[in-house]
């Protein structure tokens, strides 16, 4: 998973020209569907993989390495809904419900089917149209009905926006990213305005469910600035859930994510606030990020940002009144729980060195973070990643391997993110 591929010219001029329209709205979400904290969340069957591996691990007497194993399954995460028929995802989510209701826990859906997605890397694929993929959302939408449940939204469909997916053939090749690789209007690219309606589609159904908490994807804080996510996130109808996630199948710290997340909510509410005349309206360009002042590389200068914050929402005009009027967050950990002083062109892909981070958890102590949430399942691989660049794909870092595919069981990083987990997995 990674992002979402460039497909035909469909969309065409007159979607494009509807989002421009849009009018903008305060920023407050539609209702507030945090879970309280404490609540317990839900565990799904051990993957299969890891069952083999454990008892792989055991028939060779590595008690210890199959203890960790073993314990990783014991801990909630997401469970994926990627691919089939309505008929088939129905049968999905219904027994996904019939178990967390056993276990009386909340289930994490991650939804990733969305057409073209993931910019044709390593997770390629998602509804063959617009059609089967609004038919797919509906048939998990009745299946959800009235049961609590918490949806994470296509990972990558809003962070790679299909005008962010390198192409020789990208219509906006006339106007060219700046170096963070943003554009000025991605909103305006015909693919990307698709793309915008399918998500604000599938807001509009899930979120019609009294009890099911959505959230949009917002990439990560080493991606795109907060200015340029907020932009995306508002015109994909974020402010009709109940906010974003960040991290997912990412490996940034927790930290960052936080106030990551906590400026891009900031800023949606910085540009959607009327006071003076409305000249903040649509201008999320004008919010600080951590490119600036903040340096992305030097987090001891984040609190710079922290503090334009501070002084033009928080103490500006017509401030926000409490936390119910900002979008809320949820956080990846899955993976995050070490940050190594490796990294490379791949670090996204595969990167060795990592553990599993803050076991998932609503009680997060953080105003806006709802939760953190295991959404990428631990020991899933992240693609046959062709780190050396040759052409028999080997990976350098895993001992000159070739990775297993995308959502394949990756043996030897399960059993190391178990290893170096924080906090550990065993005393």
């Amino acid at each position: 998973m990674h992002g979402s591929r460039l497909r035909g010219l469909v969309a065409g001029a007159a979607i494009a020209a509807a989002f421009t329209a849009l009018p903008l709205i305060a920023g407050a979400t539609s209702s507030d569907r945090t879970l309280p904290a404490g609540t317990k969340l839900f565990v799904p069957a051990p993957s299969a993989g890891a069952v083999r591996q454990a008892a792989g691990l055991l028939a060779h007497r590595d008690v210890k390495n199959a203890l960790l194993i073993a314990k990783m399954e014991t801990i909630p995460r997401a469970v994926w809904l990627t691919d089939g028929t309505p008929a088939d995802v129905t049968r999905q989510v219904r027994m996904t419900l019939l178990e967390a209701d056993l276990e009386r826990a909340v289930p994490v859906f991650v939804v990733y089917n969305i057409p073209a997605r993931d910019c044709s890397q390593y997770s390629a694929g998602g509804a063959a149209s617009d059609a089967a993929y609004d038919a797919w959302v509906a048939a998990i939408a009745t299946a959800i009905g009235t049961h609590k449940a918490v949806v994470l939204l296509e990972p990558d469909a809003l962070a790679n926006l299909p005008v962010f997916c390198s192409t020789t053939t990208d219509p906006l090749a006339s106007d060219p990213p700046d170096g963070n690789g943003n554009y000025r209007t991605p909103e305006l690219h015909p693919l990307s305005a698709q793309r915008l309606a399918e998500v604000n589609d599938a807001v509009d159904q899930l979120e019609a469910n009294p009890s099911t908490s959505v959230y949009l994807d917002a990439g990560h804080s080493a991606w795109h600035s907060v200015g340029d996510m907020a932009r995306v996130l508002y015109y994909a109808g974020v402010q009709r859930t109940q906010g974003f996630f960040l991290n997912v199948s990412n490996y940034q710290p927790t930290p960052q994510q936080n106030q990551y997340g906590t400026w891009i909510s900031k800023c949606l509410y910085y540009g959607t606030n009327t006071a003076e005349g409305g000249w903040r309206l649509g201008h999320f360009d004008y919010c600080a990020s951590q490119y600036y002042p903040a340096s992305p590389n030097d987090y001891s200068t984040w609190a710079l940002t922290d503090a334009w914050y501070t002084a033009n929402v928080d103490n500006g005009p017509n401030p926000p009144a409490g936390p119910a009027a900002l979008a809320h967050i949820v956080v990846d950990t899955s993976r995050n729980g070490v940050q190594p002083t490796w990294a490379g062109a791949l670090d996204w892909c595969n990167p060795p060195g990592r553990g599993l981070g803050a076991r998932p958890t609503t009680s997060t102590g953080v105003q806006l973070v709802d939760a953190y949430l295991w959404a990428k399942t631990p020991g899933e691989s992240d693609g046959a990643c062709n780190r050396d660049g040759n052409a028999a794909g080997t990976d350098s870092a895993w001992g000159n391997t070739v990775d297993p595919a995308a959502g394949a069981w990756f043996p030897a990083q399960a059993l190391q993110l178990a290893q170096l987990a924080s906090p550990p997995l065993l005393p």
